[in-house]
């Protein structure tokens, strides 16, 4: 593993100022996961830092960069029909850069088929290439190369202090590992995002240091694997020590972080979260099935039962604790036994949310080659039983938060003006009456009612304790 620092490039930002008799604007688009997004807030600061100026109208660009998502076909189809509309608009400006980045990026077919079909298209690099952005940029405003098209490849790299611009003023996602070494058999991340890597612990403790120095309230911190961080470096720390380190630092904060992989959680994590105060007392535990012929097939390594003792421990051991979850409805030849495990599981746990997905099929995974003799209709019927089930668990729940008084960090307008939207350390959101200026800072609301699962308040005084 090789650690670097990003080193400002004075040369790209002279030939941007050359070329352009004002400052270019750039818009850059982000899609999936949050660590994507994370990617993203990274390419509009390097583009920053060389003299690009940022947009929200593709109209109004002279950049445009679509920083994708491989994990599911929509995602793909999606930026496929995005970057085919900008072919027109490219026509009426010439010069206009178009640019793709980011998990599609680093496949092989994807690349080739932009070679192919899109030959407008600029600009091609992957989720390690921010970087070298300023570079690319370069060969293409000098004329060096018509087309910059990086071949699909991992960088067993970790590059620190890449500049950013963070689209939250007091939340923030904070990196602390990369890649995926778990190889589910319907998944494409390992082969995008590479294997794992693990920043050093000094390095995530910097950044973590001056985003609460800046006023940051939230911080999620990221990976595909946090569970697992740690593995490679030469220090002798896991995931749990590393919460331990960032909760010694001084300031009103709290932290989240996902995705938590069942199979590398740990009682000692789950120690930890309750120790800590500013740990939220909620776990995404993405279980993906209960049933464990399922779950063997998707390379999970562990069974249900085990993943239900871990659920356990965590109620005994943190008070108030609530869990989300992923799950993949119609894996293929998931049978109704199958199905049926699942609904059980759900109903065991009681989940205060679900991600669910309809499974998709993904070049180059190895569940892409099984046969599927489920049809689509039986796959959407399951997912209909799933949802009513998860409804009526997650409504229940919600009204049980009803006459409770909580502190909430207020994120945004609600849906109805003159109204907030917060959310409470256990994940879920509430709406009350309050002022604009109550956004990005805590507020003492008491919970008067639900709306399906969002919860109603009102401004009220302190927190009760829970």
């Amino acid at each position: 593993m090789e650690f670097l620092e990003f080193k400002h490039d004075q040369a790209a930002a002279d030939l941007v100022a050359r070329v352009y008799d004002t400052p270019p604007l750039a818009y850059v688009h982000s899609y999936g996961c949050q660590q994507n997004v994370n990617d993203g807030e990274r390419i509009k600061g390097v583009l920053t830092d060389i003299g690009y100026g940022l947009c929200d109208k593709p109209d109004d660009a002279d950049l445009i960069l679509f920083n994708t998502c491989a994990v599911r076909e929509h995602a793909e189809q999606r930026v496929f029909g995005n970057v085919g509309a900008l072919k027109a608009l490219k026509e009426k400006k010439p010069q206009l850069l178009i640019g793709l980045c980011g998990c599609m990026a680093n496949q092989k077919h994807i690349v080739d088929k932009l070679r192919k079909s899109y030959p407008y298209v600029d600009l091609v690099f992957g989720v390690d290439g921010i970087d070298t952005l300023p570079q690319l940029l370069c060969e293409k405003l000098a004329g060096r190369r018509r087309r910059v098209l990086m071949e699909p490849a991992q960088r067993p790299v970790i590059v620190e202090n890449i500049p950013i611009r963070r689209e939250s003023e007091f939340r923030a996602w904070l990196p602390i590992m990369y890649g995926c070494d778990n190889f589910c058999t319907y998944c494409i991340v390992p082969y995008v995002r590479g294997r794992e890597k693990s920043r050093k612990s000094a390095d995530i403790l910097a950044e973590f240091r001056g985003l609460v120095a800046a006023g940051y309230k939230e911080i999620t911190l990221l990976g595909q694997n946090v569970n697992s961080y740690g593995k490679g470096l030469e220090e002798q720390i896991d995931f749990a020590d590393l919460l331990r380190l960032l909760c010694t630092v001084p300031g009103d904060y709290h932290i989240r972080f996902m995705t938590s992989h069942p199979k590398d959680a740990s009682h000692k994590l789950i120690d930890t979260i309750a120790a800590q105060p500013k740990l939220c007392k909620h776990i995404h535990l993405p279980v993906q099935s209960g049933s464990d012929r399922i779950l063997a097939q998707m390379n999970r390594h562990y069974t249900a039962a085990q993943y239900l003792e871990l659920v356990e421990y965590a109620r005994k051991t943190i008070p108030g604790v609530t869990f989300s979850s992923d799950i993949i409805v119609g894996f293929p030849n998931e049978t109704e036994e199958d199905f049926a495990a699942t609904l059980r599981l759900i109903e065991q746990v009681g989940y205060m949310q679900l991600f669910t997905f309809i499974y998709s099929k993904r070049e180059g995974t190895k569940a892409a080659l099984l046969p599927d003799e489920v049809t689509r209709a039986e796959k959407t019927d399951r997912m209909r039983r799933l949802l009513e089930t998860q409804d009526a668990i997650a409504m229940k729940l919600v009204a049980a938060q009803v006459g409770r008084t909580v502190r909430v960090l207020v994120e945004g307008h609600g849906r109805e003006e003159g109204t907030l939207t917060g959310r409470l350390d256990n994940n879920l959101t509430v709406e009350f009456a309050g002022a604009p200026e109550l956004i990005g800072a805590y507020a003492h609301v008491r919970l008067t009612g639900a709306r399906a699962t969002v919860l109603l308040g009102e401004v009220c005084g302190q927190p009760q304790p829970q």
